[in-house]
């Protein structure tokens, strides 16, 4: 910028350049990281009790990101094995009806990236910039669709596979002599069955419009990749935060054996 003489342009270019990164990319990131990390800290708390220990209560907590960021991982996954497979085929069969009802591919202007122009991967890929996502609201409109869908559906799913589900969690608080304060034993499965798949339908679907968010808004790298290092840097933080409470703890109950 100081190397311009019309300071002014040279401003606008700073923030609103569209070819290389830019200060409002930069903002966009960080606008993501907060929310994310504010989100975080969104959780349901069910109160339970031991049946062992009469009068020990604690809490189980229910995080807005019950699946932390498996959804996203998964639908990345997803796309991204649908567009190496749609690239493939346009490459060897450009003329083929079925492969471009898949996708049709042409570099960007001065670039050799490929993009889709059309097909059922275009619909799958993220508008470039705001501006393109409002003059083609159909294309937006099946994107946000698709990834909000995709990722709810993810994370309700991979509850199951996990050992995360409501049965796999009352079976762990029936092994550790715990039941919901207020309800019998055998309504517990039917009160986490309530809960736990709605939050992480609900996370997933959040995270979902979290990473359209962030792509619409620019920000650097890909919504995808930001919310996957966010949710992976928090939760690293969480493990070392459980453990230096433990470290403080042993040392605290050292003292007073000393």
């Amino acid at each position: 910028m100081f190397s311009w003489n019309d300071k002014s342009r040279a401003l606008k270019e700073a923030f609103y350049r569209d070819r290389l990164p830019n200060v409002m990319n930069l903002v966009a990131t960080v606008i993501v990281f907060a929310v994310v990390i504010y989100l975080q800290g969104f959780r349901i708390e069910i109160p339970v009790k031991s049946n062992r220990n009469r009068g020990q209560r604690g809490v189980y907590p229910i995080k807005l990101f019950y699946t932390s960021n498996m959804p996203i991982m998964l639908e990345s996954a997803l796309t991204s094995n649908i567009f190496i497979v749609s690239q493939m085929l346009y490459n060897r069969f450009p003329n083929n009806f079925f492969v471009k009802l898949l996708g049709v591919w042409e570099p960007l202007d001065e670039s050799s990236q490929l993009f889709a122009k059309s097909g059922i991967s275009y619909y799958m890929s993220p508008p470039r910039t705001l501006t393109t996502a409002l003059t083609d609201p159909i294309h937006t409109a099946i994107y946000i669709t698709f990834i909000v869908s995709a990722c709810a559906l993810f994370s309700k799913t991979w509850i199951e596979v996990s050992g995360s589900g409501p049965r796999d969690v009352a079976k762990q608080l029936k092994d550790q002599q715990m039941v919901m304060a207020g309800h019998r034993e055998g309504s517990m499965y039917k009160e986490l069955k309530r809960v736990i798949p709605t939050a992480a339908a609900f996370g997933g679907a959040i995270l979902g419009l979290l990473s359209v968010a962030a792509d619409l808004m620019g920000a650097l790298g890909s919504g995808t990749g930001i919310l996957m290092a966010v949710t992976t840097i928090y939760s690293y933080w969480e493990i070392g935060m459980r453990e230096g409470a433990g470290v403080t703890d042993a040392m605290a109950g050292l003292g007073e054996l000393m």
